[in-house]
């Protein structure tokens, strides 16, 4: 998603735009994989082989009606080519792949993207001999250097056998990173996790309750994905085990999760997990609680990899789940704007927020927006950190949005583009969903509880919102 709102902002400002995707069609997160990595469950090697953490079942948490790009709105459509359509205001996962797939039409994306790429590095051409001149002026003092990209193409054989690998290194003029950030599982350290004989994966690992049926199943996390696995798996397995992160937690539940307990009586919650005993098949928790698994579930989260960016010099790490640093979560200081971020804020309304950024990145590339110098961005990089630590906002949460300040969403993007402040009936429907999602995690997505604000407002984007989606997918046909 992330990487197709780059592409075409950058188009629109008249860049030669290059888009290496490693999966065989578009869509990122949002294009389901049956498969997963046999040989790393856990997803404890990176890069991971299979990209896609999507599970058969997975639903959308935010209403369609907020989650379209500016001009391109998230409408429901009829089939095509024999395509189901999902009209749910909260529709499943191949909705939104099928939604993306036409803004790649409709902006004539597709000839700019090279499919079953792999990325492997990329690395300076070779930084200017000086950068103390560089540093008063807007950017940073890298800001004029190349880069090399080296990518692997790989060429499925259809009869089965080998793909055919091709490797190419080539020079751009810049690197927009848009990787995403729901690909590498974050692990926890838990004792006799290395020699526990019974089945363990990650969330990015799992996809139907199916192979789970009459087995005891223990559950590590109650985010969204926690949740939604432990509930998909009553009714299959003969036990759900469902962990917290601290004792507190689970002697007072949050009310969402209350009302998970109460309406699923066989999800049985624990605080968290203490050790994976030498039989093979008990696990203690905090409390001294013991069970006999058959299978543990990490519904912990990801982390932010990127193993292809070559800084040996520090000048972009990853540290305790911090992208640094970066100014306004995009451009790292001493890069900018040569090398650039797109899509790694966290819970926020992705397409909206990823337009700005891809925008905000495509008119500093073109010269019509300057960046401030490469010291005081990182001043103000520096004043966000400490900022966030009075707050008490965790460093692993730098990029959390909501875990400091909502209003942070929207600040960013008047700030730094020219979309369209978000209406009032919209921001209410969101807020509605979520406060819905608190009160019956297991039924919010199919609740359509509108204020008659909302339902004006739903029946205007319908039809506006329609017309200006089946426009802009006639006018690709004459050329982006």
């Amino acid at each position: 998603m992330s990487g197709l709102a780059a592409a075409r902002e950058l188009r629109r400002e008249g860049h030669a735009v290059t888009v290496m995707e490693q999966s065989g069609d578009v869509g990122g997160q949002w294009l389901y994989d049956p498969r997963t990595d046999g040989d790393d469950p856990l997803g404890a090697k990176a890069p991971v082989k299979v990209h896609s953490s999507m599970y058969a079942s997975a639903r959308v948490i935010s209403p369609r009606e907020c989650m379209g790009f500016s001009d391109f709105q998230f409408v429901p459509r009829p089939g095509a080519g024999g395509r189901d359509r999902d009209a749910r205001r909260f529709p499943g996962h191949r909705e939104v792949y099928c939604y993306l797939r036409d803004f790649c039409e409709a902006f004539g994306l597709a000839d700019h993207i090279r499919l079953n790429t792999r990325v492997v590095r990329i690395a300076m051409q070779a930084p200017p001999p000086s950068r103390d001149d560089a540093r008063s002026r807007s950017g940073g003092g890298y800001s004029d250097v190349k880069w090399k990209v080296r990518s692997v193409h790989v060429e499925p054989d259809g009869g089965g056998g080998e793909a055919a690998e091709v490797a190419v290194e080539e020079v751009f003029d810049a690197v927009v990173v848009a990787n995403g950030h729901y690909s590498q599982p974050s692990l926890p350290s838990i004792a006799g996790m290395d020699t526990w004989q019974r089945r363990q994966l990650h969330s990015h690992s799992y996809r139907e309750p199916g192979p789970f049926r009459g087995e005891a199943v223990v559950v590590v996390g109650c985010g969204d994905s926690g949740m939604d696995i432990a509930t998909e798996l009553c009714g299959v397995a003969k036990e759900v085990h469902l962990v917290a992160r601290s004792v507190e937690a689970a002697t007072t539940p949050p009310p969402m999760l209350s009302k998970i307990l109460a309406n699923h009586s066989d999800i049985h919650l624990h605080p968290q997990v203490d050790r994976l005993c030498e039989d093979g098949r008990t696990v203690v928790f905090a409390d001294g609680c013991r069970v006999a698994a058959d299978a543990v579930i990490y519904c912990t989260g990801y982390t932010y990899s990127f193993p292809f960016l070559d800084m040996g010099d520090g000048l972009v790490t990853v540290r305790d789940n911090r992208v640094g640093p970066l100014y306004e979560h995009t451009f790292p200081p001493a890069l900018a704007p040569s090398l650039s971020f797109v899509g790694v804020p966290m819970r926020v309304f992705a397409p909206w927020l990823f337009e700005a950024q891809a925008r905000w990145v495509a008119l500093v590339l073109a010269g019509k927006v300057a960046l401030p110098p490469e010291e005081d961005m990182l001043r103000a990089v520096q004043e966000d950190y400490r900022a966030r630590e009075m707050a008490g906002v965790p460093t692993y949460h730098t990029h959390d949005i909501p875990a400091f300040d909502r209003s942070e969403i929207w600040e960013f993007v008047y700030r730094h583009s020219d979309l369209p402040r978000m209406e009032e009936w919209k921001a209410e429907l969101f807020w509605t969903g979520f406060m819905n999602a608190k009160d019956d995690r297991d039924t919010f997505r199919d609740r359509e509880d509108d204020s008659e604000n909302v339902r004006e407002g739903v029946g205007r984007w319908r039809c506006v919102s329609g017309a200006q989606y089946e426009a802009a997918l006639a006018a690709a046909r004459g050329g982006f």
